[in-house]
């Protein structure tokens, strides 16, 4: 088993942060495009504690390490990831936990991450992956398949967290705008209100 984590700190909000994860896949995010598809299975909010707790399933378009590929004679493929989600808005993190499901036999991919406060502007990042290939007793390919993987983590960190401040900053603008309307709109009923009580 190899082990790839990672931090970020984003210059956002925890609910500026929070609301942008929703929209982390979405057309703008141009570093995400091999996600071919969101599908949320299901979507609870716990009574007592205020969790929300949400399923999905990632389909996305990526190509198998070299050694895999070898050895299936595959290349390309749809790959999917299950992920579990959880909002807690008292404790503010937003904790997601997937899990690969293509290919799985073979190679165990567990990632979490977690979002919380730094301060009231800044939100902190934490990325953990373990990575297990099951290949019974080849020790060599077993390495080379989990140093394989790391490595893409890694390569990917970067873009991930490009992304997602592009995500950010879109999101950012577009609350603006809807504060904005919303305003000239209270400015134009009141407007009203002044003339129809004249």
């Amino acid at each position: 088993m190899k082990v790839f984590s990672n931090t970020e700190t984003f210059n956002y909000s925890w609910e500026e942060v929070s609301t942008a994860n929703w929209r982390k896949y979405c057309p703008w995010n141009d570093k995400s495009t091999h996600v071919l598809a969101v599908d949320t299975i299901s979507r609870t909010v716990d009574p007592e504690t205020g969790i929300l707790r949400t399923e999905r399933l990632i389909t996305c378009k990526q190509s198998m390490p070299e050694i895999l590929k070898k050895i299936l004679g595959a290349g390309m493929e749809d790959q999917q990831v299950f992920e579990t989600s959880y909002v807690d808005p008292k404790q503010r993190t937003v904790t997601m936990v997937s899990e690969n499901i293509t290919w799985n036999n073979l190679l165990n991919v567990q990632e979490t991450v977690v979002y919380r406060p730094l301060n009231d502007h800044q939100t902190s990042f934490e990325q953990a992956a373990k990575i297990t290939a099951l290949c019974g007793g080849w020790q060599k390919i077993k390495n080379s398949m989990e140093d394989a993987l790391v490595k893409r983590f890694r390569d990917n960190a970067a873009r991930g967290k490009e992304g997602f401040e592009a995500v950010l900053a879109m999101s950012r603008r577009v609350f603006a705008e809807e504060q904005q309307r919303e305003k000239m709109m209270l400015i134009q009923a009141q407007a009203v209100n002044i003339r129809m009580a004249a």
